[in-house]
């Protein structure tokens, strides 16, 4: 289920704050500048399949926006994502690792939020598919070659993903949640391809049906967070392959099924850490929340991924009151 926002009933000089913070703490963070019409309609429509996010965002005449990554936003929140991005009305400007493009209806966009971007548009409404870079059969090096440059929309496997992904934004609340997962798996799989052509690295992405099962994992994965009996022999059980053959499917991914779960697990855990209506809940409760029985084990793999133990992150967010990063 989609989860929108809208500014409608805010005095029109409060309507950017509200929108710099609802993006900052639904997506992640980034700096917004701009005005809004005092009658310009604005909407953000978000909804999580899985790993995979989609994020339809909308803006009416009137209105001008600069929007992107800084340095010091990188600093504080590094999410191991890509965004992929489909226009559907209007223009937008993309500019990234010394690249620029101009973007046209259907069009898509490759952003690496790991590195600074920004992006300026005025009326216009644009798709953003955050995938887990893990789920992108392309290493960083050929990730970088696709910053800061249009793939087209009208031809080949650009237009194939632009039409899929407008095609699920338009249906993600109508269909039954088992065909969304499913389209959204092919959204993610011909986004892949239409990546890799911009390339002519289309020979880089993996038999159709092993990348199926392998985004089935992850999805069942997400779900399946909160379930200490969670591990590689109930994920391969679920899936009727056998625990090799799981192993064998994350051989050519970043990190093993095993790490997989744990950093999903710790990245639920930082959330809640920073969530000001979870202050009062024990560190080891969020933890537990999260499959890690162990309040121990907990903080020292919490540790290990982020340099600083829970209660220290939550502290630390504490005393900077929470400061927005922008």
């Amino acid at each position: 289920m989609s989860v929108v926002f809208r500014a409608d009933g805010l005095p029109p000089a409060s309507r950017v704050d509200y929108w710099r913070e609802i993006i900052s703490n639904v997506f992640l963070p980034l700096d917004l500048r701009g005005e809004i019409g005092p009658t310009t309609p604005a909407e953000l429509r978000t909804t999580e399949i899985g790993p995979i996010r989609f994020t339809d965002s909308v803006t009416g005449p009137g209105s001008s926006f600069r929007t992107g990554r800084t340095p010091r936003l990188i600093r504080s929140s590094d999410p191991d994502v890509c965004l992929v991005g489909v226009l559907v009305e209007g223009d937008v400007r993309v500019e990234q690792d010394a690249r620029q493009a101009v973007l046209r209806p259907g069009d898509l966009s490759f952003i690496d939020p790991a590195r600074p971007f920004e992006q300026s548009f005025t009326a216009m409404r644009n798709l953003r598919v955050s995938v887990p870079k893990a789920m992108i059969p392309l290493r960083d090096r050929e990730l970088g070659e696709l910053t800061g440059v249009r793939i087209p929309g009208d031809r080949g496997a650009g237009a194939l993903a632009s039409a899929l992904t407008r095609q699920l934004a338009h249906s993600v609340d109508e269909l039954p949640a088992p065909e969304v997962a499913r389209l959204g798996t092919a959204v993610v799989d011909v986004l892949a391809v239409a990546l890799a052509g911009r390339l002519d690295r289309s020979s880089a992405v993996p038999e159709a049906r092993e990348r199926t099962l392998l985004h089935r994992v992850y999805a069942f994965v997400e779900q399946h967070l909160a379930d200490p009996e969670l591990s590689p022999r109930s994920i391969a059980a679920a899936h009727h392959v056998s625990l090799r053959s799981l192993y064998k499917l994350f051989e050519s991914e970043p990190v093993s099924v095993s790490a997989w779960v744990r950093r999903r697990r710790l990245e639920r855990c930082r959330q809640d850490l920073r969530d000001p209506a979870q202050q009062d809940r024990p560190v080891a409760a969020i933890g537990a929340r999260w499959g890690f029985l162990s309040a121990a084990h907990f903080s020292r793999a919490f540790r290990d991924a982020y340099g600083v133990s829970p209660g220290e992150s939550r502290r630390h967010d504490v005393e900077v009151g929470r400061e927005t990063p922008w």
